[in-house]
């Protein structure tokens, strides 16, 4: 860095003291040389992006948004509190999972069930969050953990944004952009050893295919063979995605990705007696039923056409296969109360989801203001079914436990069939003003049918649902380096039979900083979230009610800079007060005036690398430190079942490069090797102990 940029950073950083005390970064993204079309087009001071331009795989600063297009736009000018964690942010910290990935992103608590094994647990901002890959649904918690190597990055929009995204839950939105060819030769290859038995091995080549570059190709793949942290587990996995993008010119784009995962796995979903302090390697379940099997393919297809006169067109268009089951032996029961009690549970189900949209996008000029026009229309079926059973187990002593077997037969409690399809028009109207305000408005009309076949009442129901939501917001560019924005946003969630959509509404201001000096993105925003129509059972009838209404209010800061070549820094606080404002008894117990569960009032992180440039035969060394603080929070709303500790989780990291294309890492998370109860219900759940992984990536 030159004195003058020197200089000039150290100036911005003094005008914005107060927020850059507080505050995190936000993250860098996209291979500059993707063959993915991306046409920008330039409103004053706004950028829409049918694809990014940041460099993922060698940044943790972003500055632009994919979202499957519905967003597609400069971070900075977004009305929304975001945060990316790109490729090189999920390298650096070996993050094997989605939990992992959000480990240090503002308002969001991750592996609040650290012991259960069979999903990625998180909430934003006190309530669930949905998934979507390239801006079309995945769902939320399905039995699947995604596959991190899949990904170039991960995109979080906190808060309801129902108007982009359809029925989804208040807390916000993650988004998965996939990988895909780029017009360039590429290969990696990397191997992994670590705690646990671990072993894994992968690779992501790519190349052209012809001599003017317009069909490329892309293999990514792992293979992986892993114990888990208890006796008698296994976590193994393979995964292979393959994809062509066609780009005949500077304004067609098709990509065609198809990929392939396969789970074999243990769920340890069972935990620990409650109250007590047990070896996470104990093992309470019973060695011969315990498993957990995902098998999943997938079809993507990404196209983009660029009519000129600012007219373009992108749809996505994805269809998925999936059958999973599990089955494991819970436990029920306190410590010092022996033996304790279990049973025997296990699920089986299937999938087939086709999924889509089409979206049109017009910008023009009109003068002193510049105007962008998002229509679209989008579709979802999926066809599932899902089995159920459980049976009595023999009780357990943890001082010394002795395994009783497999059950000899299990007794169904649910076995259904399901068929729901989705259809939706959405729409957004962007205008930029003078270069320094831009309004955003934006509805959104979905219509849900729903049918359940119970096979073992017998019956059938079915129903339809219409909802509509809204957002509108406000970004006033103060200067070219600071956005402020207020922002209204609706949400509504996926409906069940016999109860009506649960709907939230949110009121945020932010303002975002990003520097001229150095790579880096800040931002600060608050806001209040409120949920209503929530479904409580009524304990008398067994019925659902919706009576119930939560409200979260809070603070979430966010920092990401590369401040020199040599130093990086992610950082974030988020503090939460969570309230029940009214609802009926859960399970007999009066809740209104309570604490939601699971939503600590403070957390926050920070993560450093500083880098020593090589001299002489060394090369470059990395030293990572990160530390991830939780507050106290009770374990369910109800408020009687105990809170968690306040804790504080130190994680580590250090690479090496061997030459300029090969590079060792060794990640340690969990370095105190810190144990705490992070969920408590038929018994407690502990967080992930220490894990040490060693990795060699070369690169060419």
């Amino acid at each position: 860095m030159t004195l003058r940029n020197a200089c000039h950073a150290r100036s911005a950083l003094l005008s914005c003291c107060a927020v850059i005390a507080l505050m995190p970064v936000a993250a860098s993204a996209q291979d500059s040389a993707a063959t993915r079309l991306s046409p920008i087009i330039r409103l004053p001071e706004i950028t829409l992006y049918a694809y990014g331009g940041d460099d993922d795989a060698n940044s943790i600063v972003a500055r632009e948004l994919a979202v499957g297009g519905k967003v597609a736009t400069s971070i900075l000018d977004t009305p929304a509190s975001v945060s990316v964690i790109t490729q090189a942010e999920i390298e650096r910290r070996d993050a094997r999972t989605l939990e992992d990935v959000l480990q240090y992103s503002a308002g969001t608590i991750a592996d609040y069930y650290g012991t259960d094994d069979r999903n990625d647990y998180f909430q934003i901002r006190g309530f669930d969050a949905s998934t979507y890959r390239d801006g079309i649904t995945l769902g939320g918690l399905r039995g699947i953990r995604e596959e991190p190597l899949a990904y170039e990055r991960v995109e979080v929009i906190r808060g309801a944004n129902s108007t982009l995204f359809g029925p989804a839950d208040p807390g916000g939105s993650i988004n998965f952009v996939t990988k895909r060819p780029r017009a360039e030769r590429f290969s990696e290859v990397f191997g992994t050893v670590g705690s646990d038995s671990r072993k894994e091995y992968g690779f992501d080549f790519g190349d052209v295919l012809t001599p003017n570059a317009t069909l490329s190709w892309r293999l990514t793949g792992k293979l992986q063979d892993s114990d888990r942290e208890y006796d008698f587990s296994r976590d193994d996995e393979t995964f292979l995605m393959g994809g062509l993008t066609w780009q005949p010119s500077d304004v067609t784009s098709v990509s065609l990705i198809v990929d392939y995962l396969d789970r074999d796995a243990t769920p340890n979903s069972g935990g620990y007696p409650r109250g007590g302090s047990y070896d996470r390697s104990l093992f309470l379940g019973e060695p011969d039923f315990n498993y957990l099997n995902v098998e999943r393919t997938t079809v993507n297809v990404i196209a983009e056409h660029d009519f000129g006169e600012g007219l373009t067109l992108r749809s996505n268009l994805r269809y998925s296969d999936t059958t999973d089951d599990y089955g494991y032996v819970y436990v029920l029961g306190d410590d010092g109360v022996f033996p304790v009690g279990r049973g025997f549970i296990a699920t089986d189900g299937t999938a087939e989801e086709l999924a889509g949209d089409v979206i049109l996008q017009y910008d023009r000029g009109l003068g002193r203001i510049d105007s962008s026009t998002l229509v679209g229309v989008e579709y979802r079926s999926v066809k599932s079914s899902q089995g159920s059973s459980f049976a009595a187990a023999d009780p357990i002593d943890p001082r010394d436990p002795v395994y009783s077997g497999a059950p000899d037969d299990l007794s169904p409690y649910l076995d259904e069939e399901r068929d729901s399809r989705t259809r939706a028009v959405f729409a957004q109207q962007n205008l930029s003003m003078d270069d320094r305000f831009i309004a955003t408005v934006g509805v959104r009309h979905d219509r849900l049918d729903l049918s359940v076949d119970d096979r073992l009442a017998g019956t059938s129901e079915s129903n339809d649902y219409a909802e509509t939501s809204a957002r509108g917001a406000l970004t006033w560019k103060v200067t070219p380096q600071i956005s402020a924005y207020a922002s209204y946003a609706e949400s509504v969630a996926p409906p069940d039979l016999g109860t009506d959509p649960e709907r939230g509404d949110q009121y945020e201001l932010g303002v975002k900083y990003e520097p001229t000096g150095f790579d880096g993105l800040f931002s600060a925003a608050i806001y209040e979230l409120t949920k209503t129509n929530i479904s409580v059972t009524n304990i008398d009838t067994g019925d659902r009610d919706l009576v119930g209404e939560i409200r979260v209010k809070g603070l979430d800061l966010e920092a990401k800079a590369e401040l020199t070549p040599d130093v990086a820094v992610t950082a974030s606080y988020s503090y939460a007060d969570s309230e029940v404002l009214r609802s009926d008894p859960i399970f007999g117990t009066p809740v209104t005036g309570n604490a939601v569960g699971i939503v600590p009032r403070h957390a926050a992180s920070l993560w450093v690398d500083y880098t020593v440039p090589g001299a002489g035969n060394r090369g470059d060394m990395t030293f990572g430190l990160g530390a991830r603080y939780t507050g106290t929070y009770f374990f369910a709303t109800q408020n009687d079942t105990g809170r968690s500790e306040a804790v504080v989780l130190l994680d580590a990291a250090y690479s090496y490069d061997v030459t300029d294309r090969t590079e060792l890492s060794l990640n340690i998370h969990n370095l105190a090797d810190e144990q705490h109860v992070v969920g408590r219900g038929s018994a407690d759940y502990y967080n992930p102990g220490r894990s040490v992984s060693a990795t060699l990536r070369h690169r060419w």
